[in-house]
């Protein structure tokens, strides 16, 4: 019998969701992030189930390349742009366009004499101080590109916003201002507005917004979660216990002792450790579901098992489904357990999980129940 570890991905959750972006910005296009692999749900088969979306946004050049290899035309935004002649042509042949964020990149869409020219965005730091050209240059750069050989007209303008998901912080009023200054006299399509721009800064939503984490369920926000933002969690990350142990009063579990059974009972051990994405750092407390109800983990999570505390649960024995995280045992509850965020969570599932598609309104992890039967 195979390793039950899997996640399940529910491609209806990924529609419905970018249905809610589009609900919560109803005049702008859709430009639906899904670099990183869609944050580790599987390029192909997301940009697939996201084809009413009006264009993608990837980071580089190959993860466009895997979108086209699936049969789709869409826009495709380089949002780091490319970096070579060799590069450049590439993205043209795919009708790839591309972010400017540097004068090397200029130099050399002036430079290039290439066969198909490409459209591409001028991106201009707001206040990030990441990525892009200062605000004072914005006019006489978006002239530049224009005139350009390589660059189709017209030449469009982006920002990137350092603290949406802070909704009292100030520094978003300022960087919508600086880029609002920057625009003065220019007349071109603006992207603003990530995932939580969408959702907090209406000003930012401009003619282009750029969701990415809320196409997967998630709440880009601090002490919430996607269901209270109207969306469905898309994946379900889950097991089996492969063993059900009687340990009693004293003994330790797991690497180092590091948790003593405070009295006699059961643990069960489920087949997931950080050799799958799971983190390692999560601990002692950290909720787990088994057949749907609530246990906690118990001991350091090895790179292939985690122990899980079966009180309260006395019916449960191998082969039972364990979730880790899905619709009802949302991944941003997981991520505060363990001192991190839900994107380094989804991004982080391995290769050896095995992944499996669902496309129906049920929640995935009745869905992942069936799927293993």
């Amino acid at each position: 019998m195979s390793r039950a570890t899997g996640a399940v991905i529910n491609l209806s959750a990924l529609r419905h969701n970018l249905q809610r972006v589009r609900e919560l910005a109803p005049r702008a296009r859709i430009m639906a992030v899904v670099k990183a692999n869609a944050y580790g749900h599987g390029i192909a088969q997301v940009a697939s189930a996201l084809s009413a979306a009006d264009a993608f946004a990837v980071a580089c050049l190959e993860e466009a390349l895997e979108i086209r290899h699936a049969g789709l035309v869409h826009p495709i935004v380089l949002l780091e742009g490319v970096f070579n002649v060799a590069e450049l042509e590439e993205a043209a042949r795919n009708g790839c366009e591309l972010v400017v964020h540097d004068a090397r990149q200029l130099a050399l869409l002036e430079d290039a004499r290439i066969q198909h020219n490409l459209s591409v965005w001028l991106k201009i730091n707001s206040g990030m101080h990441r990525l892009g050209f200062p605000p004072s240059q914005a006019r006489d750069l978006w002239e530049r590109l224009g005139n350009a050989h390589a660059v189709r007209n017209p030449v469009r303008l982006m920002t990137h916003l350092a603290s949406a998901d802070e909704i009292s912080n100030p520094r978003t009023r300022l960087q919508l201002g600086t880029f609002a200054a920057a625009m003065a006299g220019i007349q071109a399509e603006r992207s603003i507005a990530n995932s939580a721009g969408i959702l907090a800064w209406p000003d930012s939503h401009a003619d282009w917004v750029r969701p990415g984490i809320l196409l997967y369920g998630v709440s880009p926000f601090t002490g919430r979660n996607g269901a209270q933002e109207g969306l469905i969690p898309a994946m379900t990350m889950g097991t089996t216990l492969i063993s059900v142990q009687r340990v009693s009063k004293g003994e330790a579990v797991g690497y180092g002792g590091a948790w003593v059974a405070p009295e006699d009972m059961h643990i069960g051990i489920a087949a997931i450790g950080y050799g799958d994405g799971y983190p390692r750092h999560a601990p002692n407390g950290t909720p787990v579901l088994v057949n749907g109800a609530r246990a906690w983990l118990v001991g350091r999570v090895s790179m292939d098992m985690i122990a899980v505390d079966l009180r309260g649960l006395p019916h449960a024995q191998v082969g039972d489904a364990v979730v880790l995280w899905g619709p009802e045992l949302p991944v941003e509850e997981i991520a505060r357990a363990a001192g991190t965020i839900p994107y380094e969570l989804l991004c982080g599932v391995t290769q050896r999980v095995k992944f499996s598609l669902v496309d129906e309104s049920t929640t995935p992890a009745r869905s992942m129940a069936s799927a293993k039967g």
